[in-house]
């Protein structure tokens, strides 16, 4: 789950990519730029924030950090992983189980409660936010869970060096960052190439599912997946026409308002900070206006049981948005 949290830094080495609290070195950082197996070939789908923690948080990492984080060999950048890295996950677990992988996982809340909800899984976050890690092991500590790991990295290239054909039972993929503005779509996590990786590392049967409150990006997932042959709708036509929450959107133009509140007189020439808030709107004005505002298609999942409202999507309800779940089966 991907917050909007202030300073955002690059994910290149530098001073501007900050390592974890409890630095690592690694022995296999040496001559990253003569070997193309450790070079980044796609645009990230995040922006890394910062990695400072407040004395709490960094007192748990410094007790939790060494069983609950796992070291991998990198590339170039703070949060890639060598495309020849290989990961024994039953030795990481310490036990052979059903492995859900929950990608972008926020401060840690859907992970923790998939966690305590099956305790006969292994569970698996993937996040590059240094503090939303320390407060995963914060929630980890505190209720006594053993089957959690974690691995600050980009997903793709986890998905791609770490997990095997056909090894995990279940992805979570809730709220990843919209990228609002029409350049930076090509960010966006869920692509028909982020499908193939899923597809690849998902068992037959094993179930995807999707979460995002912005209507644009949800009409994207689902016309990423739709159209991939191996992924089958678990809800196929559900929630279309007049219940659709995409045709209630549409009409209601919940998403030219920002905070569900109406953009103030001259926004158009407002200050480079404010831009963030107004990012989107061309996206948000074309489904308002468009020929025929009713999603005819649906096909949107009911809630999941299993995800709790986590901080960042009760703060999208206040804000008056609408949540777009979406459920896929491996065929």
């Amino acid at each position: 789950m991907t917050e909007h949290l202030p300073r955002p830094c690059p994910d290149a080495p530098g001073p501007d990519a900050v390592p974890p609290p409890a630095e690592r070195v690694h022995a296999h950082d040496h001559n990253r730029d003569k070997d193309p197996a450790l070079v980044r070939r796609e645009p990230v789908s995040f922006v890394r924030r910062g990695a400072r923690l407040n004395a709490g948080r960094q007192a748990v990492w410094d007790r939790q950090a060494e069983r609950v984080l796992v070291d991998v060999p990198r590339g170039r950048g703070a949060t890639s992983v060598d495309a020849r890295a290989r990961l024994d996950w039953a030795g990481v677990f310490g036990r052979e189980a059903p492995l859900l992988v929950d990608i972008g996982s926020g401060l840690g809340e859907s992970t923790a409660q998939a966690a305590a909800d099956r305790p006969d899984w292994n569970v698996l976050a993937v996040e590059v936010y240094v503090p939303g890690l320390a407060a995963l092991m914060t929630r980890v500590e505190q209720q006594g869970l053993e089957n959690v790991r974690a691995v600050e990295a980009n997903a793709p290239e986890l998905l791609d060096a770490l997990l095997t054909p056909g090894s995990v039972s279940e992805v979570w993929v809730f709220f990843p960052d919209p990228w609002h503005k029409k350049r930076h779509h090509k960010r966006r996590l869920v692509s028909p190439a982020f499908a193939d990786r899923v597809a690849r590392v998902l068992a037959p049967g094993g179930v995807l599912r999707l979460a995002t409150d912005w209507s644009g990006y949800a009409v994207q997932m689902r016309e990423v997946l739709e159209a991939h042959p191996g992924f089958e709708n678990l809800f196929p036509g559900r929630a279309a026409g007049e219940d659709s929450p995409l045709t209630r959107v549409r009409r209601e133009g919940r998403e030219t308002e920002v905070g569900a509140q109406p953009l103030p007189a001259g926004w158009e020439s407002a200050a480079e900070e404010e831009r963030p808030l107004r990012a989107g709107l061309g996206e948000a004005r074309a489904g308002a206006a468009a020929a025929d505002p009713v999603d005819h298609d649906g096909g949107w999942a009911p809630r999941f049981e299993g995800r709790p409202i986590t901080s960042f999507e009760a703060k999208s309800q206040r804000a008056g948005r609408l949540v777009f779940d979406l459920a896929y089966r491996r065929r």
